[in-house]
């Protein structure tokens, strides 16, 4: 082990793994370490098995690698399921009051203690001993314990702090007085100021930043950590949060509330965007700006219901019926989740459009430590909207034909404005019309945006990396980014040289960017986590260029930066 290292906790649903596991990343983080962790958990309210991973480094780290240093193991699932995953020089730190027969582990040092009994020795709950392997935990990587008790009295209110505190320290003892250091000492450097944050909560603090007053939501995994955040702080953010009846209603209230002028925002997955996808519609036939994050995880149906993917990315740019004006955007981490949600309303109220954010699990419930989010960054721009009064020239027109395809847009209870707005196709007025010419003229003014979305996304669609001259490039899009570029960084280092291309704005499609950017490369390798490759039949329909491999993982798990080192050294 080293300065980047991997410690497991695994137990079952409702042993507390997930709090377990945050606070080992604020604990590390605290410390001036970076971290990057995975929540893994089954469709189950308890029993199953449930693991939290976090990779610890020196250097930011934005994806998970292969190999477990130290395994945490609260019963004998955890180590059926992860023993083959242990490092050489790794240990395996156990409840020997539920593990009682302990077979073969390979290379990992056998570390067991009676967590159980600690637990009820310091009289708390079962919980608890959580907390006292977290203490030994401390101890086997030379860390300081104050560091995690501090952690504690950040979190837990007094009462509950003096229990785990009491665990804590009774694990560190026992592991000081029976356990050797695992010769990695992660000394303190230092605390930061950085942040832990989730996908989920990046997301709903920048939809706050950039004015968002409302959003409604149906839960649904793994876009429910979105709602439950902005229900938990939407006294504090003075914003109104509705769980509703369905993912149908969920979007109708967001479009409602968009015509009054509130900026809104719905999310949800797969299933619930497969409702959602006839008023997205409306949306568009009615130039309503909305934002709606497509949380993505495995289909069909239900799929894997909390595991990840990126397999509705056709279906994002392509849903509901008839064609309009979208916007598609990706963020690659966290970081990035927030200022791309900021943005994404500026977006839809200049262009009058709905915007898809295209994020999925891994974003959603992954955390890592980022630097605060610089709010100055985050500007306000509301398009053509009329503040207070219409003055002319005539009468107010919703669907005015303009050069640029977007219209005027005012308000209900405006003054000198009647606001129509019609679903159907209508005339300039917003009154319903069947008429040929209007509607080829309508359908040509609601196209015409994509020419200024285009323009405006210019220079901000791709993100490039890596050798430049190199002939091997790595195009992918989304939570790939991490795997990506710690293996373009790997590869480097053993003297083969690529470039990596990540797609962050998937529609309007960044055509003439792409293909200055892929011209000379002799090997195209998208990297997807689709079964397709969808975002090279997306590249092929669009610049009629086809890539010559494709790295893909379809079984709900993340890349890691192995994954595509093996795919990609299979094929240079």
């Amino acid at each position: 082990m080293g300065p980047d290292l991997t410690v497991m906790i695994g137990g079952e649903a409702g042993d507390g793994i997930r709090q377990a596991g945050l606070l080992m990343d604020k604990t590390f983080v605290r410390g001036g370490f970076h971290v990057f962790s995975v929540f893994d958990y089954q469709s189950l309210i308890r029993g199953g098995h449930n693991y939290h991973l976090v990779r610890v480094s020196v250097r930011p780290v934005r994806a998970p690698r292969r190999g477990v240093d130290l395994l945490i193991a609260l019963n004998e699932d955890t180590i059926e399921r992860h023993a083959g995953e242990l490092t050489t020089g790794s240990a395996l730190l156990y409840d020997s009051d539920s593990v009682k027969d302990l077979e073969v582990i390979g290379p990992a040092k056998p570390l067991p203690m009676p967590l159980r009994t600690m637990a009820r020795e310091v009289g708390g709950p079962l919980i608890v001993r959580n907390s006292a392997a977290l203490g030994a935990m401390v101890y086997l990587l030379g860390y300081e314990l104050d560091v995690l008790l501090e952690v504690f009295k950040r979190q837990f209110k007094q009462e509950v702090y003096e229990i785990n505190e009491k665990a804590a320290k009774r694990g560190y003892e026992y592991a000081k007085e029976n356990f050797e250091t695992l010769g990695v000492q992660l000394k303190v450097r230092g605390d930061e100021g950085k942040l832990v944050v989730s996908g989920s909560e990046a997301c709903a603090l920048g939809a706050v930043a950039a004015g968002m007053k409302f959003y409604a939501a149906y839960p649904m995994t793994p876009a429910s950590p979105i709602l439950h955040y902005l229900a938990r702080i939407q006294r504090d953010a003075d914003i109104g949060v509705i769980q509703a009846e369905s993912e149908i209603a969920a979007i109708n209230m967001v479009i409602g509330a968009a015509y009054a002028g509130v900026r809104s925002m719905t999310g949800t997955s797969g299933g619930g965007f497969s409702l959602m996808v006839e008023a997205l519609g409306q949306a568009g036939a009615t130039e309503t700006p909305i934002v709606v994050v497509l949380a993505q995880r495995p289909g069909p149906s239900t799929g894997l219901p909390t595991y990840t993917s990126q397999a509705d990315l056709l279906f994002a740019i392509h849903a509901s019926q008839g064609e309009f004006p979208r916007i598609v955007s990706a963020p690659g981490d966290v970081e990035e989740t927030f200022y791309l949600t900021a943005e994404a309303f500026n977006l839809a109220e200049r262009f009058q459009v709905p915007v898809i954010l295209l994020i999925d699990k891994h974003i959603t419930e992954s955390f890592t430590d980022v630097e605060p989010f610089d709010l100055g960054a985050v500007t306000i721009d509301r398009g053509k909207i009329i503040e207070s009064e219409w003055r002319g020239p005539g009468e107010y027109k919703r669907y005015l034909f303009t050069e640029d395809g977007i219209s005027p847009r005012a308000l209900p209870g405006t003054r000198g404005a009647i606001v129509k707005q019609n679903s159907s196709e209508h005339n300039e007025l917003g009154w319903a019309s069947e008429d040929p010419d209007n509607a080829r003229s309508m359908q040509d003014k609601r196209l015409r945006k994509l020419i200024e979305i285009s323009e405006a996304i210019r220079g901000k669609s791709l993100e490039v990396w890596g050798d430049p001259g190199a002939d091997t490039v790595l195009l992918h899009w989304g939570s790939t980014r991490g795997a990506v570029y710690e293996a373009t960084e790997r590869l480097a280092g053993e003297g083969l040289e690529v470039r990596a291309v990540r797609v962050i704005y998937l529609w309007p499609f960044p055509s003439e960017e792409i293909v200055a950017e892929l011209r000379g490369a002799e090997r195209i390798i998208t990297v997807e986590q689709n079964a397709t490759g969808q975002l090279a039949k997306l590249l092929r329909m669009e610049t009629g260029i086809q890539v010559d491999h494709r790295v893909l993982r379809y079984d709900g798990r993340p890349f890691t930066p192995e994954d595509i080192l093996e795919g990609v050294r299979e094929v240079m």
